[in-house]
């Protein structure tokens, strides 16, 4: 990292990644930055209100000024708006958690959520965070809807997720990313099993308007005790339902009423989707 933008982006993104907090040579360590520019960097973003130092000489973490930010955002975009009542009925139908996540750029982020379990085994994880493609429910529903060259490209950029930090059932090589990434084109939505999280399943399908690129994508999960597959496949037809009125309602929020429509346009560079 070598520009003060992207210095200063790459220590906002590490310490979201540590609700903890960490020190200076950490932060400096971990993103090979000089320890003098990373305490310059700091100091300015303590100055602007997005970090705090939790004690003098102490460990640096994010403020919520971030947050407030993105919130905000959220609710100038008009997402939550059209998407929370769907996302409550279908989690009131399953009985689980079902969760919206949209794409933006070559991210799918996960920005919404309602949680249909009232009792017993709970599966609540936070928002804002990004899915990992390879072994994600959802990353596997979007990169259903994109050929196999885009679909490899944009996993080949962010990794494939280790069995050590995801699930026991985590796909380790290309070629297994891409035959669940057909078996899902081919039954409309993804469904997963202990491959994101230990002791969890999931089912995906993507969003979106015809034969137009997906503008995001809608999960439902639970533990593995209680999701089981029938209980995934007997849900299919109502998933896919949901998508599809997730898909039409979208046109009433400003983010998705100019779609792009683009394809990646390298193996080498940053991929751009429709948003």
């Amino acid at each position: 990292m070598n520009g003060v933008l992207e210095r200063t982006l790459g220590i906002l993104e590490l310490l979201s990644q540590h609700g903890e907090g960490l020190e200076l040579a950490m932060i400096a360590d971990r993103l090979d930055i000089p320890r003098s520019a990373v305490h310059r960097l700091l100091g300015d973003l303590v100055r602007c209100g997005y970090v705090r130092q939790l004690r003098e000489h102490g460990d640096y973490m994010l403020s919520t000024k971030l947050v407030s930010m993105g919130l905000s955002f959220l609710s100038h975009s008009g997402i939550v708006d059209f998407a929370q009542p769907l996302l409550d009925r279908l989690a009131e139908i399953s009985g689980e958690l079902v969760r919206l996540s949209i794409v933006d750029g070559s991210r799918l982020t996960w920005v919404a959520r309602a949680q249909g379990a009232r009792q017993g085994l709970r599966y609540d994880p936070d928002m804002g965070s990004d899915a990992r493609l390879s072994c994600s429910s959802s990353g596997l529903a979007w990169l259903s809807a994109l050929s196999d060259d885009e679909a490899l490209t944009l996993v080949s950029q962010q990794g494939l997720g280790t069995r050590e930090e995801f699930g026991p059932n985590a796909p380790q090589t290309l070629q297994e990313v891409l035959a669940q990434v057909h078996e899902t084109r081919a039954r409309g939505y993804s469904i997963t099993r202990e491959t994101y999280t230990a002791g969890l399943n999931a089912m995906s399908a993507p969003v979106r308007l015809g034969a137009q690129a997906p503008i995001g994508v809608i999960t439902i999960a639970g533990p593995t005790v209680r999701f089981t597959d029938e209980r995934m496949k007997a849900l299919g037809p109502e998933l896919l339902s949901f998508a599809a009125q997730m898909a039409a309602a979208s046109g009433t929020s400003p983010f998705f009423q100019k779609p792009l429509n683009k394809s990646p346009v390298d193996i080498g560079r940053r991929p751009i989707y429709a948003a």
